[in-house]
């Protein structure tokens, strides 16, 4: 077997999906029920990038390009594409994008760049949906992460003029939405208290983006700095005989908080 060839690859994924002497478990997948699995690769080389694990991404870019082989043999089945139509899709849309590199286009910078690599996009879409009155917002799925969504809907709008002038517009609306939301915990409004809980964080990723940031990334990076303070936190409790942190009281639990955060920052 020839382990250097994209189509043992590809053959591997015919065998698994045979009908007859297939896996058990290959052969009832449907795109439906892949999508998790093709989510949670892209989010497994997206950590194996952070960490800096190149040997980790090499097995992960495996695992996701197999998600792909797994969609365009499932596809080949129903006789609507197959693995050899998916590559030459992408290669044909890459130099259609890419006329500056594949032709003659020339760019005066990023910005122009950029703008042209939009306008190809949005002629792509008027091509596929019949229609040249679409929205600006046009584009941006709704399967994407909440807030990777949120900052490419911000991004989208901004290109037409819809945006703050600066960080200090969209720190004003922050402070909006917290006032919104104390006022429909006093109305005891479940619903708006969710409505307006949205608009912060819809608010919180403008800010993020204006200051030049990855919301997505930097909420990732939060995250991590509170799963760190807090495995220190347990140890210096556990350290002073205190092992179940559910009996101790909220006091106790935020000074020991603090002693972290103090040491973290000292």
């Amino acid at each position: 077997m020839n382990t250097n060839d994209i189509n043992t690859l590809l053959d591997i994924m015919r065998q698994l999906r045979d009908p007859d002497s297939g896996c058990p478990w290959d052969q009832k997948q449907t795109f439906e029920t892949i999508v998790p699995y093709t989510i949670e690769e892209a989010y497994e080389v997206a950590e194996a990038i952070e960490q800096g694990d190149y040997e980790e991404l090499k097995a992960e870019l495996g695992d996701l390009l197999f998600q792909v082989v797994f969609y365009a043999q499932m596809a080949k089945e129903r006789g609507m594409f197959d693995f050899q139509d998916v590559v030459e899709g992408i290669v044909e849309k890459m130099i259609r994008r890419h006329p500056h590199v594949f032709g003659d286009a020339n760019y005066a910078s990023e910005a122009e760049l950029r703008e042209a690599w939009e306008q190809h996009k949005k002629v792509e879409r008027e091509i596929k949906s019949d229609n040249k009155e679409g929205s600006a917002l046009d584009g941006v799925a709704r399967a994407l992460p909440a807030l990777v969504r949120s900052d490419k809907l911000q991004k989208k709008a901004a290109r037409v003029g819809f945006d703050w002038p600066d960080v200090s517009g969209a720190l004003v609306k922050c402070r909006e939405e917290i006032v919104e939301i104390e006022d429909a915990l006093a109305q005891n409004d479940s619903a708006m208290v969710e409505e307006e809980s949205g608009d912060l964080l819809f608010a919180a990723t403008n800010v993020a983006r204006l200051l030049g940031l990855d919301a997505e990334q930097t909420l990732r990076r939060g995250n991590d700095k509170f799963v760190r303070r807090f495995v220190e936190m347990e140890q210096y409790l556990a350290g002073q005989g205190k092992t179940d942190l559910s009996v101790l009281d909220l006091y106790t639990l935020e000074e020991a908080w603090q002693t972290v955060k103090a040491r973290e920052n000292g």
